[in-house]
């Protein structure tokens, strides 16, 4: 594969390059030249004015529905749907049904996907079926291609269980992801505990469900002198936790859903169940310091928490509604609303790339000369409409469906392919 992107503004943190607007080209998925102005002959060129180019973004949390509810994504329209809003790399957490716990599990996934331009990163079950009772193969999936192990939106109740996890994992060179919730103070309630769940006539779920569990994977992780990630982290408690125990020394990473950045309870007034979420959307406040733990690294990651659910599952009644709502693809628009002189967009592109790499292991994708390309080219003001008609995935439940959105992807490049969007 050889192109000539044309006109582009870096940004990349990683990059000499970052802010600066150039030309690059690209022979055999290889970055060659990078330059204010390159005349390639005989090579096509893309004209990409108005156009920025980071590395390709890496999702740390979308919730797998294959196998078992292929009506609501399978594995290649996730990918297809993560393609669309500039991922090169995926996720997959261990949803499905028969839930992913066995070498052949992991095969599947690794064999189904390895032709796909967006790159599958299998997560293991931590335990048997889920039900944080015994712990699962973990050695034999991470030899068939497993990077990380996790029991995804079921909490690790048992800290004996998950205290053995971290060990075992640490000891097999990977790291167990947990998020965080204590099912008996969360009691299956489905919106914060606070002035809107009192206005609602709800059960509210309180921030201390999930600080509880965070204070006791930290308290582990430092005990076993192992690695953890945090993921979905909602609260202003969380971020504290975790910023005092990296202080400590202790080896945690976190990430926090673009939901619980964008927004907050009081879009519940709605009853739209499409903001019906796990953990839910908490106050202004934890708003706030979300958006400052990860201007300050505290949280190490931006992810999508991209969970399809079929209408007749989400199109229902609040109270029985399923939690979840997609966003691979709208995420970049998301984003960018956010994006102030707060919280810089160079700061949010860091969370979506160099940090998910680094947590993951994954080898490290800076815009450079005789780098592997590894690139999402996106317009930051051009506007699309999300519809039926340009989504992705097999799902519509997002709050977003309908509407024009700021930020498109426009091209992508990735094991020496390039595709336009």
């Amino acid at each position: 594969m050889k192109a000539l992107l044309k006109s582009l503004k870096i940004v990349d943190k990683q990059s000499p390059w970052h802010l600066q607007t150039v030309d690059i080209l690209i022979v055999d998925g290889v970055i060659q030249k990078i330059a204010k102005n390159i005349k390639g002959d005989g090579i096509k060129a893309y004209d990409l004015k108005s156009c920025s180019v980071s590395p390709g973004f890496v999702d740390m949390n979308c919730f797998a529905t294959e196998p078992g509810f292929e009506q609501r994504d399978d594995l290649i329209s996730t990918l297809n749907t993560a393609l669309a809003g500039g991922f090169t790399d995926v996720l997959l957490f261990p949803t499905g049904n028969p839930t992913v716990q066995t070498k052949s599990d992991v095969e599947y996934i690794v064999n189904k996907t390895e032709k796909h331009f967006v790159n599958a990163l299998c997560v293991g079950a931590l335990s048997v079926n889920r039900d944080g009772k015994d712990m699962t193969e973990m050695f034999d999936m991470k030899k068939s291609g497993a990077i990380a192990f996790s029991d995804a939106n079921k909490s690790i109740q048992d800290a004996g269980l998950m205290s053995r996890a971290m060990l075992y994992a640490k000891g097999i060179d990977t790291f167990v992801i947990d998020f965080p919730e204590d099912k008996n103070i969360a009691a299956n309630a489905k919106v914060n505990e606070g002035v809107m769940s009192t206005l609602l006539g709800m059960r509210g779920n309180p921030s201390l469900a999930e600080e509880l569990m965070v204070s006791r994977d930290l308290f582990l992780a430092e005990y076993q002198e192992a690695k953890v990630h945090l993921s979905n982290i909602s609260s202003e408690r969380s971020v504290e936790l975790i910023k005092a125990a990296k202080k400590r020394g202790v080896n945690v990473t976190a990430d926090v859903s673009i939901h619980h950045l964008c927004y907050d309870e009081t879009v519940l007034e709605g009853f739209d169940s499409n903001f019906k979420l796990r953990p839910p959307l908490r106050t202004a406040v934890d708003i706030k310091a979300l958006r400052q733990g990860l201007k300050d690294g505290v949280i190490d990651a931006v992810s999508s928490s991209h969970t399809a659910i079929e209408k007749e599952h989400k199109v229902v009644e609040f109270e029985v509604a399923e939690y979840g709502m997609i966003s691979l693809q709208t995420l970049l628009p998301q984003a960018l609303r956010i994006a102030s002189k707060n919280l810089d967009w160079a700061d949010i592109v860091d969370s979506l790339t160099a940090k998910p790499r680094a947590i993951l292991g994954l080898e490290a994708r800076s815009i450079d000369m005789n780098q592997t390309a590894c690139l999402c080219i996106y317009n930051e003001n051009e506007s699309w409409e999300y519809n039926e008609k340009s989504n992705k995935s097999k799902s519509q439940n997002s709050n977003l469906f309908g509407q024009t959105l700021k930020g498109k992807v426009k091209m992508m490049i990735n094991n020496n392919q390039l595709t336009t969007i």
